[in-house]
């Protein structure tokens, strides 16, 4: 019921910033807790940042904490996350996601409760 599309992937060095940002489609995109996940070559899909319909609630990977900040804005359909400080370690394939429209969850750090997923955008991190 939704369309998902990430952008701002990149190369980038090690302590360097980039900002992923993840276009929805629809009306209905407050309906939604929204999700980044991330998934490195030969290893599984790891959580990274959560956020609440509202924005108001918003959860952590350790792994990330205190460098990312997942942010949305309802009025244009988009959830962003600011990486900072990257590391070699962050290099992997971004994925937004979004949970599906009849859950009362506020917040989800778990893929399998996400319906709906983007293409994914590639993060390299050089050192």
């Amino acid at each position: 019921q939704v369309q998902l599309v990430e952008s701002g992937g990149g190369l980038v060095q090690a302590g360097g910033s980039l900002r992923l940002s993840c276009a929805a489609s629809g009306r209905t995109f407050s309906n939604y807790v929204m999700g980044w996940f991330r998934q490195a070559p030969g290893k599984e899909r790891e959580f990274v940042a959560t956020i609440s319909r509202s924005g108001g609630i918003s959860n952590y990977a350790d792994s990330v904490k205190g460098r990312f900040t997942i942010s949305r804005d309802n009025a244009k359909n988009t959830v962003d996350l600011q990486m900072n400080s990257l590391k070699p370690e962050d290099t992997a394939v971004y994925y937004c996601a979004a949970d599906s429209p009849n859950r009362r969850s506020l917040i989800s750090q778990f893929s399998y409760e996400y319906d709906y997923w983007g293409q994914g955008t590639q993060v390299i991190v050089s050192s």
